[in-house]
């Protein structure tokens, strides 16, 4: 991933949860909590997923330096923290819910960086909240009188008043008086910014929007927003509920998270791009396809998601033919099409299928016998480019390496939209069979 702002570094504080094995969730807080706002539903999440929570800057153990604190603060900064810890954890993927602020992250990390999130959950959020200078003015008051000013105000906007007498709603107006000023006032400066109402269209990840039906802050008015603008979202209004919903109602917030972040069931789209992008990662290695989802646009979002479900998905996925014999057969009709790009790409993907070097050479004069000379030699030209790349890398040992493919930006024609001609290279007529013939040719104010 890229940074907003380059100079910006370090890791929120996260806690894991979960197994392992478990497939990856990320949940964020609200202005004002700690990660113990997702207590409620950590325990039935835990259970299959592995659940990384994450504290906003200034909130619970992360400090608020993590973002800039003069007044400039996005929403963007605080969706670079949470990419930031997923990539500490190696998930290049990852379903995302977040509670109002962590909601917002959520989907602009699912307008921005689509490939990323698996399945979104907003909840009691909202793509604008309130006028900008409603919240200037609430980081000017905390920076000046601290989060105390913010304490009385918390019972009847998070929960009922009667809530916050029990533990959890104790703890949590405990946790916004222990909150750094700062780090809190910069999460006002970042809801000031923030306004994606024109981008929600262009969230493709399933995506779930839940409301409280008496939330004062973020009333079931922005969640219909959400839900109207993202296609194929399912919306849920809790009854009985305020802006912290999981928390004052959360047997129905529980259930809905675990039936949205449950692994689809085989057969389906979902499931086809699920297998489809294990086995392109594995065959084309993990940098080429983040490299190439890393570039998906509103416009090459179906394309990719196509290329992902049914190339990978169905056809490569498909266990008829062996990884190997599929490199044999794809090597072939590359070479006879002339598609030298991905024909870069796929040398490198037979070397990871297990091919050798010298097999690899061999399926090549196979196909210079049938779809000619000049087609084998500039095969034979792409390919031992590819292997002096590897060689000047030192990874000969080693070719199929994530990092071998790392190192080498490649264009793929079908995978990235990319013209083929970049890898053409000079030929060396002593040295491959030549036909001397041939001529090479992206209210309420409340939180």
């Amino acid at each position: 991933m890229t940074d907003p702002r380059p100079g910006l570094s370090g890791l929120p504080h996260v806690v894991l949860d979960g197994p392992a094995t478990g497939t990856p969730v990320v949940l964020g807080p609200s202005v004002g909590t700690s990660l113990a706002v997702w207590e409620p539903q950590l325990p039935a999440l835990a259970r299959t997923h592995r659940v990384l929570r994450w504290d906003l800057p200034g909130h619970g153990g992360s400090p608020a330096g993590l973002v800039p604190l003069d007044g400039t603060a996005t929403v963007a900064d605080l969706a670079a923290l949470v990419l930031r810890a997923a990539d500490a954890q190696g998930w290049q993927s990852f379903g995302y819910a977040g509670i109002s602020i962590g909601g917002a992250v959520g989907l602009h990390l699912a307008t921005h960086f689509p490939e990323r999130i698996t399945a979104l959950a907003a909840v009691c959020s909202s793509a604008r909240f309130g006028e900008p200078a409603t919240w200037s003015e609430r980081a000017a008051l905390v920076r000046a009188e601290g989060t105390e000013a913010m304490a009385p105000s918390r019972p009847g906007t998070w929960f009922a008043p009667a809530f916050a007498a029990t533990p959890l709603g104790h703890a949590l107006i405990e946790d916004l008086r222990a909150t750094d000023a700062a780090g809190y006032a910069a999460c006002c400066d970042a809801l000031a910014a923030y306004d994606l109402r024109g981008a929600l269209p262009m969230v493709t990840a399933p995506t779930l929007v839940v409301a409280g039906r008496d939330d004062p802050a973020t009333p079931p008015a922005h969640a219909r927003e959400i839900a109207d603008a993202i296609p194929g979202s399912t919306l849920l209004e809790v009854a009985g509920a305020a802006h912290l919903a999981g928390v004052e109602k959360p047997e129905p917030v529980t259930a809905a998270l675990l039936a949205h972040f449950a692994p689809p069931p085989a057969g389906t789209d979902a499931s086809r791009h699920a297998a489809g992008t294990r086995v392109r990662r594995a065959v084309l290695g993990p940098a080429h396809v983040d490299r190439a989802t890393g570039r998906t646009t509103p416009f090459t979002a179906r394309f990719q998601d196509f290329v992902t479900r049914y190339a990978w998905g169905e056809i490569w996925a498909d266990e008829t033919l062996d990884r190997r014999t599929r490199s044999c057969v794809t090597l072939t009709a590359l070479v006879a099409q002339g598609h030298e790009a991905e024909l870069a790409l796929h040398v490198r993907a037979a070397l990871t299928n297990g091919l050798s070097r010298q097999e690899i050479g061999a399926v090549l004069l196979q196909a210079a016998v049938y779809c000619g000379m000049p087609a084998g030699n500039r095969a034979f030209t792409v390919a031992q480019d590819v292997f002096d790349d590897l060689d000047r890398l030192d990874y000969e040992e080693e070719p199929a390496g994530a990092d071998g493919l790392d190192a080498l930006v490649e264009p793929d024609t079908l995978e990235e939209l990319a013209e083929p001609d970049a890898l053409a290279a000079p030929l060396d007529p002593d040295a491959l069979p030549v036909d001397p013939d041939d001529d090479q040719d992206d209210d309420q104010v409340d939180d």
